[in-house]
């Protein structure tokens, strides 16, 4: 038997409301719409009760239902479960638009204390979930037994190529030589991730493994980002990280103040010509980790870093700064051969000779090297470089002329101290800027070659 509720049930009361209303409003007949705009005449859904009558069913004959049943402790309940549904279908989402498995990150690892090291350098690192693995991918391999590699890094010509390790011994060789590392996790689609994938894959390829390298337009970093913005879609646009109109020359030179590289500083500075001082573009500023590792964190059109994370601290290095400097060196050379000129002139000419022959045959050999830097290699930086006014290489013959009396050869150092009086004049106007340090050679070269010019 089914005992009738009592009128106070809220189910009872909320039907009693619903037919005092109907009293009130004239009867209409209610149908829904097919999509073609004729009235469909199936009856409109209604709940059943449990006397067999039945209610029309809409948004208020709902609420006037439930609403006396719902307080707040039930809310709180449904709310609750409503979070937690919405975070697992969010996460079911996240997976399967991502059913690479792949995790994939830069790596942007701090300069060293060697010149090789001096600049940072760019890896990239693949977590694949499917095969278990952590491998990191390394354009920056070279062999040093490689037959003639000295001669081949001179001329510009070394092959340097991909290599893999496994992300713990990457790691481990850069802490053990307190050098820090940042990774960057990349922002991308599972077909993005799937793409660089494929693509570092078929680089390990001995056929594809191996390429030129050049410091400044096709390095570690720069193959990277190349393969990054490849990958992309839209493809980020890498704004610049450096002051404005900032040249490649200087761009090496705050990397070699603060490694306390003067020496490697005034190397550098002879040997690269005056493309080295043409203004960078953004993405020539890209050549050195750092700035890519900036510039990644720029990108204004779209998102391309999820985060970015310091893997360890660094140990406390306390680097002292040498005091014999290339300026110290020169100013000392020069301050000797004045002295042993006013002392000696007389005494040790023979001395003296051997001296400046020795001076001269070192900065026209200087000289020929730069010509070959120029002529002979493939660097595109060692190109028109400006040194060469100063270290003329016809230097290398007069030197085994220096005690000529011959008049076409005072001549010759005649013109060699003009010539170094106008470089001097030029020197911060020229289009290459000339490590300053030079200036107290420049004018040994004309003191020595006023000497020879007045030799009797």
């Amino acid at each position: 038997m089914i005992l009738p509720l009592p009128k106070k049930h809220p189910i009872i009361a909320g039907k009693i409301a619903v037919e005092q209303q109907q009293q009130t409003i004239p009867h209409k007949k209610r149908y829904d719409y097919t999509s073609s705009g004729s009235p469909n005449r199936e009856p409109f859904i209604s709940l059943p009760f449990h006397d067999s009558t039945s209610l029309p069913f809409n948004y208020s004959t709902l609420s006037l239902i439930f609403v006396p049943i719902m307080n707040k402790r039930f809310s709180k309940i449904l709310l609750r479960l409503f979070l937690i549904a919405l975070c697992i279908n969010f996460q079911i989402s996240s997976f399967a638009q991502d059913s690479s498995r792949l995790r994939i990150s830069l790596l942007t690892c701090t300069p060293g204390d060697e010149l090789y090291s001096l600049f940072g350098h760019s890896a990239i690192r693949v977590i694949d979930s499917n095969s278990v693995t952590d491998i990191v991918f390394n354009y920056g391999t070279f062999n040093f037994d490689d037959e003639g590699f000295y001669l081949k890094f001179v001329r510009g010509k070394l092959m340097y190529y991909i290599s893999i390790a496994r992300f713990e011994d990457f790691k481990y060789d850069y802490q053990s030589t307190n050098r820090g590392m940042i990774e960057q996790l990349l922002d991308l689609s599972a077909a993005e991730k799937i793409n660089i994938h494929h693509a570092l894959i078929e680089n390990l390829k001995e056929e594809n493994k191996y390429y030129k390298y050049d410091f400044f337009f096709d390095n570690c970093t720069t193959r990277l980002r190349d393969l990054i913005v490849k990958s992309k879609h839209p493809s980020p646009i890498l704004p610049s990280v450096m002051p404005p109109k900032m040249r490649f020359r200087q761009a090496i030179h705050q990397y070699l103040d603060k490694g306390d590289q003067q020496w490697s500083k005034w190397g550098i500075d002879i040997l690269l010509g005056a493309p080295t001082d043409k203004i960078m573009t953004a993405s020539d500023q890209q050549f050195l980790p750092d700035n890519l590792m900036k510039a990644l964190d720029s990108t204004t059109n779209t998102s391309i870093v999820v985060s970015s994370e310091k893997l360890y601290e660094l140990m406390p290095s306390n680097n002292q700064k040498s005091f014999f400097t290339p300026m110290v060196f020169f100013i000392s050379l020069l301050l000797v051969f004045v002295l042993l000129h006013l002392a000696f002139r007389n005494k040790l000419p023979v001395m003296l000779s051997g001296l400046d022959g020795l001076l001269f045959f070192c900065t026209g050999l200087l000289g020929v090297l730069l010509i070959f830097m120029w002529v002979a290699t493939d660097h595109s930086m060692t190109k028109n470089n400006f040194n060469l006014l100063w270290a003329w290489p016809s230097h290398l013959i007069f030197s085994f002329l220096i005690n000529s009396q011959k008049a076409w050869v005072k001549k010759y150092f005649l013109f060699t101290a003009i010539g170094g009086l106008l470089v001097l004049t030029l020197w911060f106007f020229l289009p290459q800027q000339l490590n300053i340090a030079l200036i107290p050679f420049v004018i040994l070269l004309i003191f020595r070659a006023t000497v020879r010019y007045y030799k009797s």
